[in-house]
């Protein structure tokens, strides 16, 4: 019986270790296999997009500049998922030092991608509610500007909020090969406006106004009457393509929102929540980064261009980064 239980622990020397999470073998090599591959996916869409943007010259607009800072997000969020991997068991191998590291770079990262969402909306409300300002409103430098501010607010924010993590790594947990966070219940309710209920309030009303926006034109271009062909063509065409972009943006709100909903409630709700906790609200949060580069990029004809030329290697060709791929 000593023997088995000496095998359940995290650290065997240790009196005070943490006991592995005992599950059947197959059931772990299921989750190992489905966390690396959304880790990998999440790494390369978000990765070909990085290229995408960075490399071609015609592509770096407002918008993309804001889509390159979600993928950003999104990429190092796949590598995050490396740690969860390693959590598999129970077990946190790594030191307290980079368990504080890791948590503090979780949740700053995964709020910046929160916050560059808000930006996207924000962007997109202007461009659609408010088309005759955006050219002078919304400028490339501006969305650079405005991604750096979000990233740096989010480490800042998240550095404080987790000071006690920081100045004194391994407090909060119960024993040896544990990471754990702990929040006192100001810094969580801070936490839960900063980096869910805020954002979340934001996106939806500037989408529904935008969905409002798109649907009435859309109304007002089928009740109009053409005198001639072409233009009955062009302003079916118009309308088709704005019932897409509203379409689009609903299936954006709605998988956002079923995504990230169950990781804040679980994260910001529960208190001392343990990382090693391995749940599906964790599993979804981190799919949703492995589906924004879809939802984002995948619907724009450049993205498929610039897909193609980076898998043939035609991006190594002197002067690619010149090719009109808009």
């Amino acid at each position: 019986m000593q023997t088995v239980e000496e095998h359940e622990l995290c650290y065997q020397h240790l009196n005070s270790s943490c006991r592995k999470t005992m599950r059947p073998p197959s059931v772990s090599m299921l989750i190992y296999v489905t966390l690396s591959s959304i880790s990998l996916l999440t790494v390369i869409f978000n990765l070909l997009v990085v290229v995408s943007v960075c490399h071609f010259k015609k592509l770096h607009s407002p918008t993309n500049i804001l889509l390159l800072s979600l993928a950003v997000s999104d990429c190092l969020v796949g590598f995050l998922i490396v740690f969860q991997i390693m959590l598999i068991d129970g077990c946190w191998y790594l030191g307290d030092i980079m368990c504080a590291v890791y948590l503090v770079s979780d949740y700053a990262i995964t709020s910046a991608s929160v916050g560059t969402m808000v930006l996207i909306s924000v962007d997109r409300y202007i461009a659609i509610c408010q088309p005759l300002y955006y050219t002078s409103q919304v400028t490339a430098e501006r969305a650079k500007i405005w991604a750096i501010i979000c990233w740096i607010s989010s480490v800042l924010f998240h550095s404080l909020l987790l000071r006690n993590n920081l100045q004194k790594p391994g407090r909060y947990n119960s024993c040896s090969g544990e990471c754990a966070v702990g929040v006192d219940y100001i810094g969580e309710v801070f936490d839960l406006l900063f980096s869910f209920i805020g954002p979340v309030t934001v996106i939806i009303i500037l989408y529904m106004r935008v969905f409002v926006v798109v649907v009435s034109q859309a109304r007002v271009m089928q009740s109009q009457v053409a005198a001639i062909s072409l233009q009955r063509s062009v302003r079916v065409t118009a309308m088709k393509s704005e019932i897409k972009a509203a379409v689009i943006l609903g299936i954006v709100v709605v998988v956002f929102l079923i995504c990230t909903s169950p990781y804040y409630c679980v994260t910001l709700l529960a208190k001392d929540a343990g990382v090693s906790a391995s749940s599906m609200a964790f599993l979804l949060f981190y799919f949703n980064s492995t589906l924004n580069p879809l939802i984002y990029v995948l619907f724009y004809p450049w993205f498929r261009k610039s897909l193609k030329l980076i898998v043939t290697l035609q991006i190594l060709k002197p002067g690619s980064c010149e090719t009109n791929i808009v």
